[in-house]
């Protein structure tokens, strides 16, 4: 299969990741430019026959498809800092920008696109592990790149998928609700353990097991099976105790568990434990009736 010449503007954990990936997959990852050197030579040590670009326009002039693993903010910068022209593709990863940033390429003829793989990039070798399974959101100004794209996400495992730019904000909000608060809600559980004598790792490391197998339970069973706990139940005065601890300790922490615990009711409905009657009961001491 004739797969194209990649080229890389960054090297920080989502460039290494992918362009790691892509050349386990049998790309030709042809080039790269990274301001810091480090991560250059750490990638070039590992992908044979890359070159180390002094300058981002060689990487342009190099290969096929160039991947701008930039921050945000500065994808529309270096896109209009280079010379494109019709043959060549431009493509950058952010989850909730569209293809407005690769004006600049869009303008010389070259075809622009958006490759976000959804998935959590702590480190490049963690973040090469999670990338198979992860679905791709795919973005491209024509079917060809569309489609070149779409065989990018396949090779390194994940599942394609395609998402207009209207949309991209709303899809990457989605995302930072169910990844990077996630973060935060263990951050606030974990604390919590210093109330009762404890320390914050303790309550870390004993919390980790839990959210692990809550992860399985929605794997295996899905929404909203998976639902446990008091809410789940119906128990009433579990929620009411919990309430009053958290006022005593943690009033700022009360005020998220009532919104979390509002948005979980209708989850208990869906999965059939609870009925009417205990929905409207739980609501009003969670300071919401319907």
């Amino acid at each position: 299969m004739d797969r194209p010449r990649l080229g890389f503007i960054g090297a920080g954990v989502v460039g290494t990741a992918l362009a790691g990936g892509l050349s386990d997959a049998g790309y030709p990852v042809v080039a790269l430019y990274s301001r810091t050197k480090r991560h250059a030579a750490d990638l070039a040590r590992r992908i044979e026959g890359l070159a180390i670009a002094d300058d981002p326009q060689s990487v342009v002039d190099l290969a096929d498809i160039v991947v701008l693993t930039v921050p945000d903010d500065a994808i529309e910068e270096v896109a209009g800092s280079l010379l494109w022209s019709k043959g060549k593709s431009a493509v950058h990863c952010s989850g909730s920008r569209s293809l407005d940033p690769l004006q600049a390429a869009s303008a010389a003829g070259a075809a622009v696109g958006v490759l976000h793989p959804l998935q959590a990039f702590a480190t490049a070798e963690q973040a090469r592990r999670n990338l198979r399974g992860s679905a791709f959101a795919i973005e491209a100004s024509d079917g060809a790149l569309q489609g070149r794209l779409e065989g990018i996400a396949r090779s390194l495992g994940g599942r394609p998928f395609r998402l207009s730019g209207d949309k991209k904000v709303l899809y990457h909000a989605a995302a930072t609700i169910a990844s990077n608060y996630l973060v935060t809600l263990i951050d606030l559980a974990s604390g919590l353990w210093e109330e009762f004598g404890l320390t914050k790792e303790d309550g870390f490391s004993a919390l980790l097991p839990l959210v692990k197998g809550t992860v399985e339970n929605l794997e295996a069973v899905g929404l909203p099976a998976a639902l446990t706990g008091p809410i789940a139940r119906g128990d009433v005065d579990t929620v009411k105790r919990h309430l009053e601890a958290l006022g005593d300790v943690a009033p700022e922490l009360a005020s998220v568990y009532k919104g979390l615990g509002r948005s979980t009711i209708p989850i208990a409905l869906a999965k059939g434990r609870i009925g009417e009657e205990k929905a409207k009961e739980l609501e009003r001491l969670l300071g919401e009736e319907r």
